[in-house]
């Protein structure tokens, strides 16, 4: 069977290579894909990112299912473009996929169907957001309602960094139409984790959960970026926690998004902030994680194929996903000026070949002639596996070592926390 992978950034590549690891699949088409895909075995990058041309691709090439890795094109509604044209798609609806491209959208959701969550406002007007913050104070967390690349949300320690940021979202309109709305929220003390599951519409199944690294540098410093590393599984979610998290979000949040009448196919990402061990939900993003596919999809044991089959199937219930007892860690390699303004064309040196416990995941990368060059903000995700956090850990440093090029930046305390934990 052919399948079709719809994205180009490092969840994409450990998606794609995931799936072709699938007896029953023969190859994998990646569209656009990168550097990774292009020389990765049983993968095929295609250069088509408009759905129109996704569409007759897919019905040109047969080809037996389509995964969708970002939110554009959920938000764009490639699955009902997929799903009317009788296209077998795994993803939400454009309808469903409000869950992550309007905040707006997803805090009222989470009032409606009591899932605990900050307590928020939503504003078009900068004088009355501020007059917001002055009222609550700082710390306080500023949100374009939009999809915003991960740079869409600015935790304001003092008041005026507040106003700023409004100011460039309402004001001067520096994130276009994602910053036409801002959700004001209150600041959550405590420590993050991804929850991520796969939804038939009914039923779930829970993957591996994952910890994520926000901020840019050492020790959560500099600015927030799409996410510098991730380890998997996040040793701060207990057997009790998920029974919890499963209990009084997921559970609510799948069959909230029935009862709304748009049920909710696909994967769900529930970023958490636990604080004494009471789980409450930042954001839902309605795909991925991205790094934290990369150690989740390292870990995971059964045929990601037949998992997906079984939620286009409505038939989760009968699925088990099996794990690798070793955890996983991946470091993120980031391009010179990261993450405002990355470089593109330097040259990649070093890239170790994969083996049983490490690979190097591809995100900003093309193919250009022999070498692989920087294509965007994050470059490589280098992830292993280890007995324990700290020897996977040591494991993805020592490839990180032999990886070269010009600007090349990264943090070197990967999952403290967990370690810190121990």
């Amino acid at each position: 069977m052919k399948l079709l992978v719809i994205g180009s950034g490092g969840r994409e590549h450990a998606m794609a290579w995931k799936l072709a690891q699938s007896p029953r699949v023969q190859k994998v088409f990646v569209a656009p894909g990168n550097g990774g895909t292009a020389t990765e075995n049983g993968l095929e990058n295609i250069a088509l990112t408009a759905i129109p041309e996704l569409l007759d691709f897919a019905r040109k090439e047969a080809i037996y299912l389509t995964v969708v890795g970002p939110e554009a094109p959920l938000a764009a509604g490639v699955v009902d473009t997929f799903a009317d044209a009788g296209l077998r798609i795994f993803g939400p609806r454009r309808a469903a996929a409000q869950l992550e491209s309007s905040k707006d959208f997803a805090k009222s959701f989470m009032r409606r169907h009591g899932i605990p969550t900050a307590r928020h406002a939503t504003f078009t007007s900068a004088p009355e957001a501020k007059a917001y913050v002055d009222q609550h104070g700082a710390p306080i967390v500023i949100k374009a309602d939009g999809l915003a690349a991960g740079k869409g949300v600015v935790v304001a320690a003092t008041r005026e960094e507040a106003h700023a940021a409004i100011d460039l979202m309402l004001g001067e309109k520096k994130l276009g139409a994602a910053g036409e709305r801002v959700v004001i929220e209150e600041f959550l003390q405590g420590e993050e984790a991804s929850f991520i599951v796969m939804s038939d519409g009914v039923n779930v199944l829970p993957l591996a959960t994952s910890q994520d690294h926000k901020r840019l540098r050492d020790g959560d410093q500099g600015p927030n970026t799409g996410g510098m590393g991730a380890y998997s599984p996040a040793p701060i979610v207990t057997p009790k926690l998920h029974a919890r998290v499963m209990r009084e979000i997921i559970a609510p949040a799948i069959q909230g998004m029935a009862k709304d009448g748009t049920p909710y196919v696909g994967f769900l990402y529930a970023g958490l902030m636990i604080d004494g061990g009471t789980p409450r939900t930042l954001e839902f993003n309605c795909r991925l994680g991205d790094p934290e596919t990369q150690p989740i999809l390292i870990r995971l044991k059964s045929d990601l194929f037949g998992l997906v089959e079984h939620a286009i199937a409505g038939t989760l219930d009968r699925a088990k996903a099996e794990w690798d007892r070793r955890s996983a860690l991946g470091v993120v390699l980031a391009a010179h000026g990261y993450p405002d303004e990355p470089r593109k064309g330097d040259r990649i040196e070093g890239l170790p070949k994969p083996s049983d416990d490490c690979r190097v995941f591809h995100a900003g990368t093309r193919k250009e002639g022999s070498a692989i060059v920087t294509n965007g903000g994050r470059v490589l995700c280098v992830t292993a596996l280890g007995d324990s956090v700290k020897m996977a850990r040591t494991r993805a440093y020592e490839a990180v070592d032999q990886i070269r090029f010009a600007g090349m930046q990264y943090r070197k305390d990967i999952g403290y926390r967990a370690l810190k934990r121990k």
